[in-house]
């Protein structure tokens, strides 16, 4: 083959349309990342939280000043009404006023602005958390689809295989019609299987696509994270977490309501411009009066530490049923480990047994091809059942793993 032709060949495989490179497996810990990166809910907690950072940086901010222009003493009647320049009593003026917040008060509404950026941040953390979570369940739930898939083309296999077998028996002392015709009937109920498994296949891998922006037909075997105890799930759950932001939000807010029962002054300074007379200074200060701080601004203090108040109490009823939830998650795994190892011992062993006595059996022409089937059918529906087992308790695994705000990395 000459240079040119090993040039073009080059050239034509460089230009293949990249959809034919093979796409790697995708692994839980991708899966996972990649449903936070797409993640819209996540996003818009974020931007909620920048929201909540700029307006922090002006909550420490004094109040913009403000700009006064009048006329005073301006004639409204006579034939020198409106005229700036008949009376001598009239005055242009021209003044700057600002009201002056205290230190303290000032400190109070950036902490409370500050308790507000800690909670916006927090529920990102959760929508990421969420998306983790969700993504992880999809990723269970399309990986055992998978493997169930495998053991149902399995008992196709074996059912197409024993249908042959039958029909060249048919001309043997051993065959008979109606073995044939038991073994045609096992053959389609084995790809109704199969096809109703390809079926809840193709819909995980499609939820699993909601998550990861794009379709994967190989998927590597979930390893999850170590399980966290009962008091790193109950603190970092996110419920609790974003209860104690809140908290924190209503008694920063609670301390601004409290300092703002001492008003704040306003200063004002003005010139005034006269025809023909001097000009004139004036120096003022504006000072609200509490006439009625009782009825008023304590009430409003009295609101923000009842709200407070309340969220301590729904506090303590999220930490509650954080370890309630934790308790019921736990008791899962572990009866659902205890279920797995009784089964396999007690359920899929003896099947296994039975499979390769049967097909003993059916060599020395001491059982029939139908014996043979129902014993390889029952060891994989068997297998189905561990499978169906072994995804409840990922599932569980998952929400142990993934819920804390805290965890849902996976090794």
């Amino acid at each position: 083959m000459s240079n040119n032709v090993l040039r073009a060949v080059a050239m034509a495989a460089a230009l293949l349309p990249s959809t034919w490179v093979v796409a790697a497996p995708l692994s839980l810990d991708q899966a996972v990342d990649l449903a936070v990166q797409r993640s819209q809910a996540t996003r818009s907690a974020r931007s909620g939280a920048l929201s909540a950072s700029e307006m922090a940086r002006a909550a420490g901010q004094q109040p913009d000043p403000m700009l006064n222009v009048g006329i005073d003493n301006l004639p409204a009647t006579g034939s020198n009404r409106f005229s700036t320049a008949a009376e001598d009593m009239t005055m242009k003026r021209i003044g700057i006023s600002q009201e002056w917040v205290p230190a303290d008060k000032r400190a109070a509404r950036e902490a409370a602005a500050g308790a507000v950026v800690r909670r916006e941040s927090v529920m990102e953390q959760v929508a990421a958390g969420e998306a983790r979570q969700q993504a992880a369940m999809a990723y269970i739930d399309a990986f055992y689809a998978s493997q169930s898939l495998k053991l149902t083309a399995l008992n196709e296999m074996h059912a197409r295989e024993e249908l042959e077998a039958g029909k060249g028996r048919l001309s043997t002392v051993s065959g008979s019609s109606a073995e044939v015709l038991g073994l045609t009937s096992a053959l389609g109920a084995a790809e109704d299987e199969s096809a109703d498994m390809r079926q809840r296949q193709a819909a995980s891998l499609v939820a699993l696509q909601r998550w990861t922006g794009s379709p994967s037909d190989e998927l590597v075997e979930p390893h999850l994270a170590v399980v966290p105890t009962l008091d790193e799930f109950v603190a970092a759950h996110p419920l609790v977490v974003t209860k104690q932001r809140d908290i924190e939000v209503a008694r920063q807010e609670a301390e601004v309501a409290r300092l703002n029962r001492r008003p704040n002054w306003t200063y004002e300074v003005s010139y005034g411009q006269r025809q023909g007379r001097a000009d004139m200074v004036s120096f003022g200060v504006s000072i609200p009066l509490t006439v009625a701080p009782a009825a008023r601004q304590d009430r409003e203090t009295a609101a923000k530490l009842a709200m407070a108040h309340k969220l301590e109490a729904e506090l303590e009823e999220a930490r509650r049923a954080a370890a309630g939830e934790y308790a019921a998650l736990s008791s899962d795994i572990r009866r659902l480990q205890e279920r797995i190892e009784r089964f396999r011992a007690g359920v899929l062993t003896p099947l296994h047994q039975r499979t390769a006595a049967s097909l003993a059996a059916y060599r020395s022409n001491q059982a029939g091809l139908v014996m043979l089937f129902e014993a390889r059918h029952a060891e994989v529906e068997a297998q189905r059942k561990v499978l169906a087992l072994q995804r409840d308790l990922a599932k569980a695994q998952v929400q142990l793993v993934f819920k804390p705000i805290s965890q849902g990395a996976a090794q």
